[in-house]
């Protein structure tokens, strides 16, 4: 009788500890699967988030039709009465700076000579102001310099910003300045540039930097910002530095500063 009643406790015994081991056996297997399915949803999560932000980041550029409407609509809300000079070595050329809206001139003396610039929604348009009137500026001396500076009659009528044939080339800084990098080839060979490359400030649409290529496709000349001031809590070009490039070798040969005064 007592044998056999070791035996009935060593059979319990024995149900008992398989019942246990099959206890933390399940427990262990839960919790592997939550572990891990916890683990797949984190990395499903972490995968999403990645996935938008690379989305968000991966969004396409603006075309370079609506950068350059843009940056026709900002010059053309500008008012502003200010002094200026054109300076090449020797030579120092003031001038009188008046715009208001769309409507921009350029009155410069010893001899007098008023330019007006207005800037439309499809083109811009150089007129010469006399005492008769306004007459459009003949097409044929757009290319001519003004004064023997390194500045022609065509840069100061922002032809290219109408420029049809225009592409965004991606994104550059110019003087810690985040700018997009346009090409825009000319519709003609009416202009001195056969394309432009452009810098356009993302956060302001101001011009930052200007290369204009020949027809042989070298480049003959760079405009760059140099500094800008602020006034009456707005912000305006300072200094602009124009050079003027050997085609072929990039060697300068000539360097003219665009300057606003107060």
């Amino acid at each position: 009788m007592r044998l056999n009643g070791e035996a009935r406790m060593t059979n319990d015994e024995t149900r008992s500890n398989a019942q246990m081991m099959n206890m933390r056996s399940e427990v262990y297997v839960s919790s592997f699967r939550f572990r891990h399915s916890f683990d797949f949803r984190s990395s499903t999560l972490v995968i999403s988030l990645t996935l938008a932000a690379l989305s968000l980041f991966a969004e396409p550029p603006p075309s370079a039709k609506d950068i350059l409407a843009s940056v026709r609509m900002m010059e053309s809300l500008q008012e502003i009465d200010l002094q200026g000079q054109l300076r090449q070595d020797n030579i120092v050329l003031p001038f009188h700076l008046v715009q208001i809206g769309p409507l921009i001139r350029y009155s410069f003396a010893n001899p007098d000579e008023v330019l007006q610039l207005r800037l439309g929604e499809k083109s811009s348009r150089l007129d010469l102001v006399t005492d008769d009137g306004t007459e459009q500026f003949a097409a044929s001396k757009l290319k001519q310099k003004i004064r023997g500076t390194g500045v022609t009659y065509e840069d100061l009528a922002f032809k290219f910003l109408y420029w049809p044939a225009a592409r965004v080339l991606g994104e550059e800084n110019v003087r810690t300045r985040n700018c997009w990098k346009l090409q825009l080839r000319a519709p003609s060979r009416e202009s001195q540039y056969s394309n432009v490359l452009l810098w356009i400030d993302k956060a302001s649409g101001a011009l930052m930097r200007m290369e204009g290529y020949d027809w042989n496709a070298q480049l003959a000349k760079r405009f760059e910002v140099v500094s800008a001031q602020k006034i009456e809590g707005r912000w305006f070009l300072k200094q602009m530095r124009i050079e003027e490039l050997q085609p072929g070798t990039n060697r300068v040969q000539s360097r003219t500063y665009l300057e606003i005064k107060r």
